[in-house]
């Protein structure tokens, strides 16, 4: 951590002199705040709120808002014009999903000469010093691609959304101290994976591992970002002192099972190294044969036997392949290294059966065992 700057000097609070130091600091420093896609009714639902908050940021260098609009149709584009004239705003004809709906705005942001792309749910409200203490968090280190702020639930602002988020073994991504209360904490650590709903990312971080993988078009996209910022040696961390409140609803993200489960196979299959990917092939295929029996219960067989035929369509292999072989290209670190902070637990607090509890302790262990194997 660079001594010469520590963001506990920019935390709100500290004193009127420190404060405007940390914003000095940022005066050349160019934000694009990038507001999730709308499509349809999300943004008479959520942006208001969220814009409001924005606009309330004491980030003392420039900033600028983009959005693009899925699906676009004169009514959805003026009522983004109405609620955010000072915003460029992207037009899609077709809804191409969250992660090339935030690509379209972020490639433009970067073409721009922004310095830091900040990305925020449109449901999520940041608190006014979100965006500065994420900057100072940025610039804390050279080597921090990615800055997480702490997402707390929005109807329970004591409640935890995000800490950072997790990799399990088999690809499951999931949000850390979820539903737990959060104790004041402030130093910067190191995560996973950050949160797409409340991100900083770096320009030169993002010029050297690329945007979000078009093909997840929703869900993982920003599990698959963050792996390959620690692949080419970046960190990605979580900014405590910085917060954003999230209307997060379990129920809203798990109806998206195909998109989840089909992405998550595609993290591992891109992200890890080929001897991970052997080590880890038995207990996968035990893995898959209880999700088989799961989905059939709760009436995801169907999105399930989807998930098994994109991976059975010869043209799907050769994209995998060949962003694999991207990926693969940015490795500047090994697993050995990334796989500290990944997990053998798969902890979705919502879904608590006994399946899940023995299904946690058989595969904690085995990965256990894997971690020890591994060495490069």
């Amino acid at each position: 951590m660079d001594s010469r700057w520590s963001l506990s000097r920019c935390i709100n609070g500290a004193g009127m002199t420190k404060k405007k130091a940390c914003n000095d600091k940022f005066m050349n420093k160019k934000v694009a705040v990038i507001i999730s896609p709308n499509y349809k009714d999300y943004a008479r639902k959520y942006l208001a709120e969220c814009v409001a908050s924005i606009r309330k940021q004491d980030y003392a260098g420039e900033m600028k808002i983009f959005i693009t609009d899925n699906e676009s149709t004169n009514e959805s584009y003026e009522y983004l014009k109405s609620v955010l004239p000072e915003a460029e705003i992207i037009r899609n004809k077709n809804n191409d999903g969250f992660a090339k709906g935030s690509n379209d705005a972020m490639k433009l942001a970067l073409e721009q000469g922004y310095d830091y792309i900040v990305l925020f749910n449109m449901d999520t409200v940041a608190e006014p010093d979100c965006v500065r203490l994420m900057a100072a968090a940025a610039d804390n280190n050279e080597r921090v691609g990615a800055v997480q702020a702490r997402l707390m639930l929005y109807n329970k602002k004591e409640i935890i959304n995000s800490l950072g988020n997790v990799t399990h073994i088999f690809g499951f991504g999931y949000a850390y101290g979820y539903g737990e209360k959060y104790n004041k904490e402030f130093s910067i650590k190191d995560i996973c994976y950050p949160s797409g709903a409340a991100v900083l990312f770096k320009r030169e971080a993002l010029e050297k591992v690329g945007l979000f993988d078009e093909e997840f078009w929703m869900y993982n996209e920003d599990q698959d970002l963050g792996w390959r910022l620690w692949l080419n040696g970046w960190r990605c961390v979580l900014a405590p002192p910085a917060v954003a409140y999230h209307k997060y609803q379990f129920v809203r993200s798990i109806k998206q099972y195909y998109w989840m489960d089909r992405n998550r196979i595609m993290a591992i299959l891109k992200n890890y190294h080929l001897f991970t990917l052997i080590l880890i092939s038995p207990a996968f295929i035990v893995m898959e044969a209880g999700l088989l029996f799961f989905a059939a219960r709760q009436g995801w067989f169907k999105e399930k036997m989807n998930v098994y035929k994109y991976f059975f369509n010869r043209k799907n292999w050769r994209y995998i392949l060949t962003v694999r072989k991207q990926a693969q290209g940015l490795r500047q670190i090994g697993d050995r290294q990334i796989i500290k902070m990944f997990s053998g637990k798969i902890w979705y607090q919502e879904i608590d059966s006994k399946q899940l509890k023995i299904s946690n302790v058989i595969f904690n262990a085995y990965w256990q065992i894997v971690k020890v194997l591994i060495r490069w």
